[in-house]
C-alpha cells in the first residue's frame, strides 16, 4: 500500500465517521473532502473543483428546476386525482393505483417531490376510505424510490453511474437504459406490496373511535386526552386582561385553544383577546399540572428598595453593551443569540430609548441601537469589547440601575416556604421567569450568597431569593389560585373549529431549515398567527411543554388558527400542509406547456441529438420563461445539499482511481469471491452497497463505488456495463430506513411509522430487488458483450 492509497483511505474513513455521526452537516463533510484531496495533492486544484461543472451534477440541479415547474403547474395532482377516481375502496387496489403513480411521476420527477406533492392526496384517500394512513403512505414512498430507478433522469445514483462511464470513455447508459431492469423491479415490487408486504404495514391507528371513520387531526393527536376547561371566577383579577398578559400557558402549562362565553364557543382566542369573569377557557394541558399551581404554596413575603450592586459579589460585574448598525445580532431574538452559551454572559435586561424591557426576553427582538445589560465574571467590561455584534460597552453603577433601568423599584425579597412545590426543584424547572415574569439574581442561603445562579440550582426550603420583577406577577400567581377546573374528557373538538378558524396538519418539507430549532427559538406564534397544539414523533403525541422541542425531519404537527393563516402557511417553504383545502391552487393552466417543455427535454436525448446535461438545462431555462415557476422558486426547488454532496464527493472517486486504491480493494474483492464468478461479484457489489447505504448518502456512496466497480470488471477481464447497473439498482437499499432517503422521512410523522416498520417492511422487498437484479441484470447486460 503506498502513502497516497492510505491517504485517500485516511479521507474516506474520516468521511464515513462524519456521515454515520453527523457531527457536521453531509454537505459540509463532501466540503472538508474537496478540500482534503485538493490540499493533500491526491489531485489538482482544478480536478478538485471540477465537479461543480460536471455534467451529472448540472443535470441533477436542473432537473430539480423542471420538476418544481411540474409540481406548481398541477401535473403530479392532476394524476393523483385520477388516483382517487379509478383506486375504489379496497386496499390492494389503492396501494397499486398510489404505486403504479408514484413510480410513474418518479421517473421524470424528482421523487422526493413527488412525495411530498401526493401526500396530501394519499392523506385524503385513507381518510375518505377511512384506513389508517399507515396502511398507504409507506407504499406511496416506495413507489417514488423504485420509480426512480426506471430512466436516467429518475434518481441522481443513475446520472452518477452513467457520468462514470462517459469518464471512462465508454459509452454511458441512455435514457431509458435503465427502463427494462427498472420497470421489472417497480412491477415486482408493487405485486409484493399488494399480496404480501402489506401484511407487514404497522395497523396501529392513532385514530380513535367515536368520531367516524375519518382522520379528523383532533383525535389523531389524542387532543381528548389532554382537553380540560377552566373557569375564570366572576370577580377573579384576571378579568379585563389580555391573554398574553394572564401567564395562563407558561404558569399553568395549557393552551387555551377556546374560550366559551354566554354559550357560544370561541376559537383560536389570539393574544390580544380580553378575559371576562365567568369565561370557561377550553385548554390543552395536564390538570396535575394545574392543581400543582392552584393548591400549591410557591413563595412568600417580599419587600421593597433593596441595595441592588450590593448584593453581588466582588468577582461578578454589570456592564452595557450598544447593538450597531450592521450588527449580526439584529433580527434575532435573544435565544437565538445565545449570548450565554457562547460567551458566558446573560442578558437581564434590553434597554430601547428610554423603555427598559426585563420581561420575555428569550423572545425579544434585538434592533440597531439596543442597549444590552450584561452580567458576567470579572473583567467582562474588557471582555464584552469581543463579543461579535456589540460595541461601546461600560460599566454600570448602582446610579445607573437605579436612574436608567429603574431596578431598585423591580426587586423583592422573596422567601421558598418549607411547603412551598418549588422544594427540591432547579431555577429551570421552577419556571419562575417563565411563569410569573421573576428573574432570580441572588439565593441566599444562611451565610451563603449566590449572585445570579445558574439555571441548574436547586432551591431548597428557607432560600430568601432576591428577584427582579412586579408584584403583577404576584398578583397573577393569586388569580391563577382561584381558578376552576372542570374535567371535559368526552368534549365535541369540532368546537375547535368554525367558518374561520381551522385545524390543519403540516410537515417539514425537504427544503426546510427549521430542523433543530425549538418553537420558542423561531417565534412560531408571532411569526405564523398560528398555534401549535400538538406535535406527533415516532408513534407517541406530544401536547404539552412544546415550546422548546427542537423540530425534527419527520415531525406531523398540529397547527390551530384562523384558515386565511393556514392558506398563507401554505405558501411558505419551510412546509407542507397536509390537507388538499389547504394547499396553494396549482397553475394548472401552464400544466400543458410544463408537460411539452419535459418532453422537449426527453425526445432529443432519446434520438442523440444534444447531451441530457444542456437539454436539462434547456428545459429549466423554459420552465421559468414560460412562468412555470419564478427564478426564485426554481433556487427553491433545488435541493443544494445534495448538489453540494456529490460535487463534493466527485474528487474523492477521482483519488481514489488515480491513486490507485480503487484497484486496491477492487482486488481484494475479486480474491474474496472472484473464484465463484462474475456473477457471484455482481452480488457482492450489491450487498456491499445496500449494507452501507443504510449510514453514507446513497450519491455519495455511488461516487465511491464506481471507480471499485470499473476496477473490478476490468481485473475479470469482463464489460462493466452490469456491475454499473447493479451498482445503479443498489439505490432500491433506501427503502429499508426512514433515515436513507427524504421521501421515507417525510412520511414517518403523518403515518405515525416507526423505525422498526421500515425495517420489517423494507428488508424484505430489499431481498426481492437483489435477487432480480442478480438474476436479470446478467442477461439485459451480458458479461461478455
Amino acid at each position: 500500500m503506498t502513502v497516497e492509497i492510505a491517504l485517500v483511505f485516511g479521507i474516506l474513513l474520516g468521511t464515513i465517521v462524519l456521515f454515520v455521526t453527523e457531527w457536521i452537516r453531509m454537505d459540509l463533510t463532501a466540503l472538508l473532502v474537496l478540500v482534503a484531496v485538493a490540499v493533500t495533492g491526491l489531485v489538482t486544484p482544478a480536478e478538485a473543483l471540477s465537479g461543480f461543472s460536471s455534467p451529472a451534477v448540472v443535470t441533477v440541479w436542473a432537473m430539480f428546476i423542471i420538476s418544481g415547474g411540474l409540481t406548481l403547474t398541477g401535473v403530479a395532482r392532476v394524476l393523483g386525482d385520477r388516483v382517487a377516481q379509478v383506486a375504489g375502496t379496497g386496499e390492494v387496489g389503492l396501494i397499486v393505483a398510489i404505486m403504479v403513480t408514484a413510480g410513474v411521476l418518479s421517473a421524470f420527477m424528482n421523487n422526493v417531490g413527488v412525495a411530498a406533492m401526493m401526500l396530501p392526496v394519499v392523506i385524503d384517500l385513507a381518510r375518505r376510505t377511512g384506513r389508517p394512513p399507515s396502511r398507504l403512505l409507506m407504499p406511496l414512498s416506495f413507489g417514488c424510490l423504485l420509480g426512480g430507478l426506471t430512466t436516467l433522469i429518475g434518481t441522481p445514483p443513475n446520472i452518477l453511474v452513467a457520468d462514470a462511464l462517459r469518464d471512462q470513455g465508454l459509452e454511458p447508459f441512455g435514457l431509458f437504459a435503465f427502463t427494462p431492469i427498472g420497470v421489472v423491479i417497480l412491477v415486482t415490487g408493487i405485486g409484493f406490496m399488494a399480496l404480501a408486504g402489506r401484511h407487514l404495514l404497522p395497523r396501529r391507528d392513532p385514530m380513535r373511535e367515536g368520531v367516524g371513520r375519518t382522520r379528523d387531526p383532533g383525535t389523531f393527536f389524542e387532543l381528548g386526552e389532554r382537553l380540560l376547561t377552566v373557569r375564570i371566577p366572576p370577580e377573579s383579577s384576571l378579568a379585563g386582561q389580555r391573554l398574553g398578559d394572564s401567564r395562563l400557558g407558561s404558569a399553568l402549562r395549557i393552551t387555551v385553544v377556546a374560550i366559551i362565553r354566554d354559550g357560544r364557543t370561541l376559537p383560536a382566542p389570539n393574544p390580544d383577546t380580553v378575559l371576562l369573569g365567568g369565561d370557561r377557557l377550553l385548554a390543552l394541558g395536564r390538570p396535575e399540572f394545574v392543581e400543582e399551581v392552584r393548591r400549591g404554596s410557591l413563595l412568600a413575603g417580599g419587600d421593597g428598595d433593596h441595595p441592588v450592586t450590593g448584593a453581588l459579589p466582588e468577582a461578578m460585574t454589570l456592564v452595557e453593551a450598544r447593538v450597531p448598525a450592521g450588527s449580526p445580532l439584529v433580527g434575532m431574538n435573544l435565544l437565538q443569540a445565545a449570548l450565554r452559551n457562547r460567551h458566558g454572559v446573560s442578558v437581564l435586561a434590553l434597554r430601547r430609548g428610554s423603555e427598559a424591557r426585563f420581561h420575555d426576553l428569550p423572545g425579544a427582538r434585538i434592533q440597531e441601537g439596543d442597549v444590552l445589560l450584561l452580567h458576567g465574571p470579572d473583567g467582562l467590561a474588557a471582555d464584552a469589547e469581543g463579543i461579535e455584534g456589540l460595541d461601546e460597552t461600560r460599566p454600570v453603577s448602582e446610579r445607573d440601575l437605579r436612574k436608567r433601568y429603574r431596578l431598585h423599584e423591580r426587586l423583592m425579597t422573596l422567601t421558598v416556604p418549607a411547603e412551598s412545590i418549588l422544594t427540591g426543584k432547579t431555577l429551570a424547572r421552577s419556571r419562575l421567569r417563565d411563569a410569573l415574569g421573576l428573574t432570580v439574581w441572588e439565593i441566599r442561603r444562611g451565610d451563603e450568597v449566590r449572585a445570579i445562579p445558574d439555571p441548574g440550582e436547586t432551591l431548597e426550603a428557607g432560600d430568601v431569593l432576591l428577584v427582579q420583577g412586579t408584584p403583577e406577577g404576584l398578583r397573577i400567581l393569586s388569580s391563577l389560585q382561584e381558578l376552576e377546573i372542570e374535567s371535559h374528557p368526552t368534549h365535541d373538538l369540532k368546537g375547535l373549529e368554525s367558518r374561520e378558524v381551522g385545524l390543519a396538519e403540516i410537515v417539514l418539507s425537504p427544503e426546510t431549515t427549521l430542523v433543530g430549532r425549538s418553537l420558542r427559538e423561531l417565534d412560531f406564534r408571532d411569526r405564523y398567527g398560528l398555534t401549535i397544539l400538538a406535535i406527533w414523533r415516532e408513534g407517541h403525541a406530544h401536547r404539552t411543554d412544546l415550546r422548546d422541542m427542537e423540530l425534527r425531519f419527520g415531525d406531523a404537527i398540529l397547527v390551530h388558527g384562523p384558515r386565511a393563516r393556514l392558506r398563507l402557511l401554505s405558501r411558505d417553504p419551510e412546509f407542507i400542509v397536509v390537507s388538499e383545502a389547504g394547499a396553494p391552487p396549482p397553475r394548472r393552466g401552464r400544466a400543458p406547456l410544463a408537460v411539452f417543455i419535459l418532453a422537449g427535454v426527453l425526445v432529443p436525448v432519446f434520438l442523440g441529438w444534444l447531451p441530457i446535461a444542456i437539454a436539462a438545462v434547456t428545459g429549466a431555462v423554459l420552465m421559468v420563461l414560460t412562468r412555470c415557476l419564478s427564478m426564485e422558486d426554481a433556487y427553491r426547488f433545488i435541493e443544494w445539499p445534495a448538489v453540494f454532496l456529490i460535487a463534493g464527493m466527485l474528487p474523492l472517486g477521482l483519488a481514489m482511481e488515480r491513486t490507485g486504491a480503487a484497484a486496491f480493494l477492487a482486488d481484494g474483492m475479486v480474491s474474496l469471491v472472484g473464484g465463484m464468478g462474475p456473477r457471484a461479484v455482481l452480488a457482492g457489489i450489491f450487498l456491499m452497497t445496500a449494507l452501507a447505504a443504510q449510514i453514507v448518502p446513497i450519491v455519495a456512496l455511488v461516487v465511491l463505488m464506481a471507480p471499485i466497480a470499473l476496477t473490478t470488471a476490468a481485473d475479470l477481464g469482463v464489460s462493466p456495463l452490469p456491475f454499473m447497473m447493479t451498482l445503479a439498482m443498489a439505490g432500491a437499499a433506501s427503502i429499508s430506513s426512514p433515515v436513507s432517503h427524504p421521501a421515507n422521512t417525510l412520511i414517518m410523522g403523518p403515518g405515525g411509522y416507526r423505525f422498526a416498520d421500515y425495517v420489517r417492511v423494507g428488508l424484505p422487498l430489499l431481498l426481492v430487488v437483489f435477487v432480480i437484479v442478480v438474476l436479470l441484470v446478467p442477461v439485459l447486460w451480458p458479461f461478455v458483450p
